[in-house]
């Protein structure tokens, strides 16, 4: 088994960064990604990593995944916020090394772990 436990959620204002962390436990090589649930939304991913990464259209420059294999974090830098950035961040991952054509950000039973979910809420 797999725990994931975000932090650094929070509010901010249009243009303003946040940067969200997941630490896994234990430490594992995965397939990890965030996705988002915005409000009246669906959960859909936003950007993922094994060997490379790739995101969605909407935050692509904007955002960038990251990880300390070493200490078993994630993260997700997020620069330049917009109101529709808010909703629920959510860390996730695959019971396996890679993550797969960018589909799979659309695919949320292809990861068998997730956090709790963490609130982002971007003011304009």
């Amino acid at each position: 088994q797999v725990e994931l436990a975000e932090s650094g959620g929070g509010s901010v204002q249009a243009g303003g960064s946040l940067k969200l962390s997941c630490k896994v436990s234990p430490n594992s090589r995965l397939c990890m990604a965030w996705f988002r649930q915005s409000p009246g939304e669906e959960r859909k991913g936003v950007a993922m990593i094994d060997t490379t990464e790739k995101y969605t259209d909407s935050v692509r420059g904007r955002f960038t995944i990251s990880k300390d294999s070493g200490e078993g974090i994630l993260y997700l830098q997020m620069n330049n916020l917009k109101p529709e950035d808010t909703g629920t961040y959510t860390c996730a991952a695959r019971e396996y090394i890679y993550c797969g054509g960018p589909e799979v950000l659309s695919l949320t039973n292809y990861f068998a772990y997730w956090g709790q979910g963490i609130e982002v809420t971007v003011s304009s």
